[in-house]
């Protein structure tokens, strides 16, 4: 494939330190994929605010991603940013701030992420109606799903099209949804839709079990993974750190240790994006050879670590995958 000016520009001055480890680590992805391997992103930090979507969106309708692990604001966040845009407050003296201007900013509905504020009337609450109604209509017919499922659902409905306020293109829920690709969100709980369905369930509106939980999501990953590791196998990209990264991971060495499946192939690519330094017990900061000792990847997996910020490095990787 030829590449475009992007990837043209990243492979002529590219060429040392962290940007050498960007250039190595792309062109590990695209041979993976060459080879017929499928690749897990998994998404922690506030990525979809950061609006990681304009290029991710891109790579899961070209079929550059197989499943997604991401945290529940990375879920939740997308459709925000989707539905709510215009809305979104930018503070880029945000370091400036005093605990008066925070305090100023809540008061006004403002929750922020860095130099980003999501508007909570037009991002939660907007969203929030729609999908309680999903969570109430299957707990009427007796159905459980989990919550990216329910996210799919609110999304295909075409109930929030009514807001878009970007290209929907530019969300890569959308297209995550349209092509109904695997995403595992482990820790749901900890997000603001996790929030209001246990405002729910405390108030005895809906049931706990109305969403699945996290062991389910174990279940459901092993069994993805089981039917998907053939072959070249499955490849790992870890933006950030976090449990975005370390539950996924963990599926092989509980296939192989805890389930005593012996047959279970390794990781077969592993590249993490990370601005966490190497320190005490971090798994954020540890460096892919610990990920050897706990039995994810094997001593010839392709390691690469990108030590910088993912808003920058993700998209520039991206870029070289999709020949930009």
């Amino acid at each position: 494939m030829s590449k475009g000016p992007v990837s043209q520009f990243i492979e002529h001055h590219y060429r040392h330190f962290n940007a050498a480890a960007l250039m190595d680590a792309a062109k590990g992805y695209e041979q993976h994929l060459l080879e017929g391997g499928k690749m897990m992103i998994t998404l922690a930090g506030a990525m979809s605010t950061a609006e990681l979507g304009i290029s991710l969106a891109e790579m899961i309708r070209q079929g550059k991603v197989d499943i997604i692990s991401c945290t529940g604001a990375n879920l939740e966040e997308d459709v925000m940013n989707l539905v709510a845009h215009n809305s979104y407050k930018r503070v880029p003296n945000y370091r400036d701030l005093t605990p008066q201007d925070e305090w100023d900013l809540l008061e006004n509905h403002y929750n922020r992420v860095t130099d980003t504020c999501i508007p909570e009337e037009e991002a939660f609450r907007r969203l929030q109606k729609h999908l309680v109604a999903q969570w109430q209509d299957a707990e009427a017919k007796g159905e459980r799903y989990f919550p990216h499922e329910f996210l799919y659902k609110t999304v295909l409905s075409g109930d929030l099209k009514q807001y878009y306020e970007i290209d929907p293109k530019d969300s890569w829920i959308v297209a995550a949804a349209e092509k109904n690709i695997p995403i595992v969100c482990p820790g749901w709980e900890d997000s603001t839709t996790g929030n209001i369905f246990a405002s729910y369930v405390i108030k005895n509106e809906l049931k706990a079990s109305t969403v699945k939980s996290g062991i389910e999501y174990m279940v459901y990953l092993a069994d993805w993974y089981k039917n998907n590791s053939a072959g070249k196998g499955v490849g790992f990209f870890q933006i950030g750190g976090g449990i975005a990264g370390d539950f996924p991971i963990c599926v092989v060495p509980m296939m192989y240790q805890d389930l005593e499946w012996h047959d279970v192939p390794f990781w077969s690519y592993f590249c993490q994006i990370s601005d966490s330094t190497t320190s005490y017990g971090s798994y954020s900061g540890a460096v892919p050879n610990e990920k050897i000792t706990w039995g994810k990847l094997d001593i010839h997996t392709p390691k690469f670590i990108v030590e910088s910020d993912a808003t920058i490095v993700a998209p520039l990787m991206f870029a070289w995958i999709l020949g930009w």
